[in-house]
């Protein structure tokens, strides 16, 4: 734990890539291997399960050091993140431990799920007298579910290419499904991840997919990319991206962010495609007609494992395919893009009665102008633009312009001008400043109604300035909430608007973003909740 723990505090104290890389190489080339696959998953974005509710936590760590509750209210309020308070405020270990991370993870952590409290109050006096501030830290974060760390996955694959003296390709597709959380991550795994000579890559993958390919946001005109006739132009929908992957007669169904979602989808993983079959696509929610449903019908699948008779027969999924990543077993992502159209289309068009799978449509135009005009319909189409793909472009990992290129060709957000009424202190290095937001509109009686929460958008010389107006005009504090006095105005941009009746606006906005202070708006001045309701009804 020691090791993870100086790792941990290594990445969260710079910003420099170079310091970050150096680090995980350091780790990963010392660690022994069952920690470092543990530490993969985790630094390559798996999500540790909450072991002890926060509640028990909380007084668990007042009782080991003797505090009275205000007083740890107050140390709480000051430091801003739970686990960095229990670890502040404990007193010094008196049995120090050699423990690995994995042996943490596996004989101290798991055990603890679902224990009675006096179980877990008896193991967590016995770890925190074994650790130090920092080790402690990172524990409790685990026990906690809140383990962050400020790493891409995409650093993780340099170092562990790095180390390895393989291609970083080659290590990101040996990682997919590594976070899935299905099977836990083992000594042997991590061997394999970093082996020199391992076993023919698609013999075994079993029914793991790919590296994903993503897109740039396009910020320029259009027309400054060339000739027209060298893009290939689809519609860009607002689902859920996922690879469906048919091997040895059967369908896996991934989502973006790893995880296994076959079960969430059961019409999806009943579709009958040829073994040795890879499909690149979007989840959505089809009811019929022209379009796809909202984002906010297709949220309502997203989360069931166990799916009804009554909300497949309610909430169709479909996937829409844009692309084919392997046919016959064998992997085409080194084909260029217009010829993995061409076999996509051949292959969907040799299906019968799969309602349920859709081949993407290209959008065909005579120039970057008349493209432009048909991207004025997206809303009505109920999508976020169009992507322009490269017909040369071979399928990538990740965000790279190296074998080709995406573009997504997004429509402007909507966007509200709205008040601040709350704010919350951040986490990690912005702990000590309020730069979580609470944005409010006015209702027809003018009292202001919250719909939205953001944190990003704001530079650091902005947030600064926030920060203090905050602390300035703070009315009352609930925990580490503060209302305040509504003296300040932003433009809140979001994707998508749909009606909601467990908020209390009635709306709910997707991915809201501070696009700027609105410095020359008093709070009068600021939109309506008649307003929201105008962009629903546009929707």
């Amino acid at each position: 734990m020691r090791d993870f723990a100086r790792l941990y505090a290594e990445l969260d104290e710079t910003t420099s890539t170079t310091r970050k890389l150096a680090a995980l190489q350091t780790y990963f080339t010392t660690a022994a291997p069952q920690d470092a696959a543990w530490a993969v998953y985790f630094l390559a974005g798996g999500k540790p399960r909450q072991a002890v509710p926060t509640k028990l936590l909380r007084q668990y760590a007042m009782e080991y050091a003797g505090l009275e509750e205000w007083l740890f209210d107050e140390c709480y309020h000051s430091v801003g993140d739970l686990a960095e308070t229990i670890a502040l405020v404990l007193p010094p270990p008196t049995h120090p431990s050699e423990i690995g991370l994995a042996d943490w993870i596996e004989l101290g952590i798991a055990p603890l799920r679902g224990a009675p409290p006096e179980t877990v109050r008896a193991a967590l006096f016995t770890y925190w007298d074994q650790l130090d501030t920092r080790e402690r830290f990172l524990l409790t974060k685990l026990i906690g579910g809140g383990f962050r760390v400020g790493v891409s996955r995409l650093l993780v694959t340099r170092a562990l290419s790095a180390i390895a003296g393989l291609d970083s390709k080659l290590i990101a597709q040996r990682l997919m499904g590594w976070t899935d959380g299905s099977v836990s991550p083992t000594a042997v795994g991590f061997k394999q991840l970093t082996a020199a000579h391992a076993p023919e890559e698609l013999a075994q993958r079993g029914g793991q997919p790919y590296p994903f390919f993503l897109a740039h946001q396009l910020e320029r005109e259009p027309s400054t990319l060339g000739d027209l006739a060298d893009w290939q132009v689809e519609w860009k929908y607002d689902g859920m991206r996922a690879q469906l992957v048919r091997r040895e007669g059967k369908n896996w169904l991934w989502s973006r962010g790893e995880d296994l979602i076959t079960e969430r989808f059961p019409e999806l993983a009943a579709l009958r495609l040829p073994d040795g079959v890879v499909l690149d696509g979007e989840i959505l929610i089809w009811h019929g007609g022209t379009a796809p449903a909202p984002f906010a019908d297709l949220q309502k699948r997203m989360g069931r494992k166990q799916v009804s008779a009554r909300l497949l027969g309610e909430l169709p999924a479909v996937m829409v395919a844009y692309d084919l990543l392997e046919l016959d077993g064998r992997d085409l992502r080194d084909l260029p893009q217009a010829e993995r159209r061409m076999l996509l289309e051949q292959l969907i068009g040799s299906l019968q009665g799969a309602p349920q799978l859709r081949l993407s449509p290209l959008i065909m135009a005579e120039s970057w102008s008349h493209l432009a005009a048909i991207r004025t319909e997206s809303r009505e189409r109920g999508v976020e633009g169009m992507m322009l793909k490269a017909v040369d472009a071979r399928y990538g990992v990740g965000r790279t312009k190296s074998v080709g290129t995406w573009w997504k060709w997004k429509i402007d957000p909507y966007s509200v001008d709205a008040v601040l009424i709350y704010a919350q202190a951040g986490h990690g290095r912005r702990a000590s400043l309020y730069t979580d937001y609470t944005f409010a509109v006015w209702d027809q009686e003018r009292n202001l109604v919250p719909f939205a929460k953001a944190y990003s958008g704001l530079t650091d010389v902005e947030i600064a300035q926030v920060d203090q107006a905050i602390r300035k005009t703070t009315i009352e504090k609930f925990g580490p909430v503060r209302s305040v006095t509504p003296s300040m105005v932003f433009e809140i941009g979001f994707e998508g608007i749909a009606s909601s009746p467990r908020h209390k606006s009635g709306i709910a906005v997707r991915f809201p973003r501070i696009l700027r202070r609105r410095q020359d708006k008093t709070v009068d001045e600021a939109d309506t909740l008649d307003s929201l309701r105008s962009l629903l009804v546009a929707s």
